[in-house]
């Protein structure tokens, strides 16, 4: 899996792994527009969207309410599992969770690339399996929210690439063009300006012509997340995004965009003697001139889908409320003996959620709450599905009461070792969430925990964060945060622990069923939230600076202006 920002830890990649490296270094925000004072987001840019100003008062309003609602959380979520909740537990299975795992991560769907026909295979198949469950359909298409996007893929046919300096001359061939972003280019010694490194702010006050018609190079040291929006109105004649991975070979990928979306041309290339010329310098003009020869790229309209449907609540009050259980469906794709099946990461969360979605789907007693079940797609692309949603929210973001995400939880050989009938939560303790999921392990014989090295520091992780920022008590549960065959062809279906998979998977549906059936909705823990609100992506500072605040003043003083 991966993220916006930044990721697990990164390792060597070969070459079937290259472009995930580039992700990894906090490339996978694509550039905004340049043609206009306000450019236009595009998939990966912080979202605009009617919610925004709502969000920023829930969220608000949740946190103060938290404070004072502390020790009244301690009794918040009394488990009450009654005969026909054991009922549903135990139609959860180890079999069954195979069965769909197997078919998931299997080689024909070629490892559900966003987007590639295995993803929209398992999309298919998602969607039967919540067919055969009963739920109610919750897309604009059946059971599948839809978006339309644009395929952009690069056309190299004479493409030239030169970059000379005062000591050297670099041609990057073409072999070694990863992605590209629009086109067509035609440049003949042009200026060179470097970003990266550079403080946000000062990128701000930098005036236009400094950039405008030049060539603007940005190296792996940029600010994450980079502002392409304060980028894209300096108007530069081509961005250029230099990493040090292993060449594609000439097999470029795909980059994705909303149609309206409007780009500065920009190049995704991995050079690692081209990086080297350029990394030591600092932040302005380089002295060097950039020849470029770029024709007009390929692009095809692409359909991507979420996969979502609805159990609706018992309540007359809290049905019109809901718990969203999410999990991402895709993952990084492959071909030939190098397909990269995905089963931990993240065959495993999606099964998991079709699990629990059959079973509490056959209570007699249906949840007071409604409950959200939501595959996303492209959460390795930088949580392209979540983003989608969190943009066009299915249901009422402000009724929305949590967001429970599930991440690689069907391996448990972890690097810290066996992770046998454990499981920890992202920011654990940030709200309520943390507890109720911990009780409600302790019922199925399973210790979901705060991690001390991974739940605040990989709150930001996966599809949650969407979420979170949007005011909504949220969290990813993981077993393994570091196996050994992470984005790597021997993530196979036959390595998962499917009977621990069981009991994490029980664990998830009590806790779930618990947040629905208790009248009072999960609060953030004011005392205990730690994060860089600065990097929540509706809620954006003046000059884009990450900051962390840990105490309540701290925290009214930074919100308090957006409310």
């Amino acid at each position: 899996m991966e993220i916006s920002v930044s990721m697990k830890p990164v390792e060597k990649r070969d070459a079937a792994n290259r472009h995930v490296w580039f992700e990894e270094q906090g490339w996978k925000t694509g550039p905004c527009s340049c043609q206009h004072p306000r450019p236009s987001p595009t998939l990966h840019d912080p979202p605009i969207n009617p919610v925004r100003s709502s969000a920023r008062r829930i969220f608000v309003a949740r946190l103060a309410l938290g404070c004072s609602l502390t020790l009244a959380s301690v009794a918040w979520s009394q488990l009450h599992v009654t005969s026909d909740v054991q009922a549903a537990l135990g139609r959860i299975s180890a079999d069954s969770l195979r069965k769909n795992v197997s078919f998931l991560a299997s080689d024909l769907l070629e490892g559900r690339y966003t987007p590639s026909p295995g993803l929209e295979i398992a999309a298919e198949y998602i969607a039967a399996q919540f067919r055969r469950a009963g739920l109610e359909p919750a897309g604009d298409d059946g059971y599948f929210q839809t978006a339309a996007m644009v395929g952009v893929t690069p056309n190299l046919d004479g493409f030239e690439f030169l970059f000379e300096s005062r000591k050297r001359s670099i041609r990057v061939p073409k072999e070694n063009v990863e992605r590209q972003g629009s086109g067509p280019v035609a440049l003949t010694r042009a200026s060179v300006v470097k970003v990266s490194g550079e403080s946000v702010s000062a990128m701000a006050k930098r005036a236009p012509d400094q950039a405008c018609g030049k060539v603007v190079l940005v190296t792996p040291g940029h600010p994450k997340p980079f502002p392409w929006g304060t980028l894209a109105q300096l108007r530069p004649a081509l961005v250029v995004l230099v990493g040090d991975g292993l060449a594609t070979g000439g097999q470029a990928s795909v980059h994705l965009r909303y149609p309206s979306d409007a780009e500065p041309p920009w190049l995704l290339v991995q050079d690692a003697e081209l990086l080297k010329a350029i990394d030591p310098v600092k932040p302005g003009p380089v002295e060097a001139s950039i020849t470029v020869r770029l024709a007009a790229p390929t692009e095809r309209a692409t359909r991507l889908r979420n996969v979502v449907a609805l159990l609706p609540g018992s309540d007359a009050k809290l049905k019109d409320t809901y718990v969203l259980l999410t999990a991402h469906y895709d993952h990084v794709g492959g071909k030939g003996d190098q397909i990269r099946n995905g089963a931990n990461d993240n065959a495993s969360g999606t099964a998991s959620i079709m699990e629990v979605a059959a079973a509490i789907a056959g209570l007699r007693e249906k949840p007071k709450r409604s409950i959200v079940f939501a595959a996303f797609f492209g959460e390795e692309r930088g949580e392209m599905g979540a983003r989608h949603y969190g943009q066009h929210p299915l249901f009422p973001i402000e009724r929305t009461v949590a967001n429970i995400n599930l991440e690689q939880v069907g391996r448990t050989d972890d690097s810290e070792g066996p992770q046998i009938t454990r499981a920890s939560l992202t920011g654990f303790d940030y709200s309520d969430v943390g507890q109720t999921f911990r009780r409600a392990g302790q019922q199925v014989g399973v210790k979901i925990f705060r991690h001390k090295k991974y739940s605040d520091s990989y709150f930001r992780l996966s599809d949650s964060p969407v979420f979170a920022d949007l005011g909504i008590p949220a969290h990813t549960l993981w077993v393994t945060y570091d196996f050994p065959d992470y984005h790597r062809p021997g993530d196979t279906w036959d390595k998962l622990d499917y009977g621990n998979l069981e009991k994490i998977t029980r664990a998830v549906a009590l806790g779930v069923l618990t947040i629905a059936n208790t009248p009072e909705p999960p609060r953030w823990n004011e005392a205990n939230l730690t994060f860089a609100v600065g990097s929540m992506w509706p809620f954006v500072f003046n000059d884009e600076t990450p900051k962390v605040y840990t105490t309540n003043a701290a925290l009214w003083a930074a919100w308090t202006p957006l409310v």
